[in-house]
């Protein structure tokens, strides 16, 4: 399997999400595609215990989603790295108190397919640190944070990385999809650092 990192960011490369910058409503069509697109080729969806606690608090509520999202979140297969929880709350949820790129080596070297990781900003840090991801898409805000964690911790080296795709959508956002700029063929096939 794959391991895809997608996250919201702003302009100035912060991921956590500490003024009110991202509506997962506010989207145009084009956008909302791309989405359902990502969302249909996931196989798996690996968050860390606060985006999983901050997602079952809002996306089951949400009775009336235009967007698709409540719908594919609640029969998707969840796996949840945490040591505190003892009860999902949320059907297809199996929690995990376990190493993360322990989980993360397991996955990847499973059959084709594709692991999603959003959010859980400690998970995506220890991930990309490991080399363990095979992707990362990027959906830039036209926003300046000023503060809040960043795709990477602070005095983190930075892989290389190149662009695999990158399009502009009429709402504002931009949108970037990248790789290791180091892998070839073989690094992409499952199992592989």
């Amino acid at each position: 399997m794959r391991i895809v990192v997608t996250q919201n960011i702003t302009l100035d490369g912060r991921i956590e999400m500490l003024d009110d910058w991202f509506d997962p409503a506010d989207q145009d069509e084009e956008m909302l595609a791309l989405n359902r697109q990502h969302s249909e080729a996931q196989d798996v969806l690996l968050l860390g215990r606060r985006t999983f606690e901050d997602f079952r608090g809002f996306w089951p509520e949400q009775t009336d989603d235009t967007t698709g999202v409540s719908e594919q979140l609640d029969r998707c297969d969840k796996r949840v790295i945490t040591s505190t929880l003892t009860e999902p709350g949320w059907r297809n949820t199996t929690l995990l108190d376990r190493d993360p790129l322990e989980v993360a080596r397991e996955l990847r070297a499973g059959p084709d397919g594709e692991v999603c990781v959003t959010g859980s900003i400690q998970l995506t840090h220890a991930l990309l640190a490991a080399g363990l991801v095979d992707e990362v898409r990027l959906f830039t805000y036209p926003v300046w944070q000023g503060r809040g964690r960043g795709l990477f911790p602070e005095g983190a080296a930075i892989p290389r990385m190149r662009v695999r795709e990158a399009r502009a959508f009429r709402c504002g956002v931009g949108y970037t999809a990248l790789e290791p700029a180091t892998a070839g063929p073989a690094d992409r096939t499952r199992g592989t650092a």
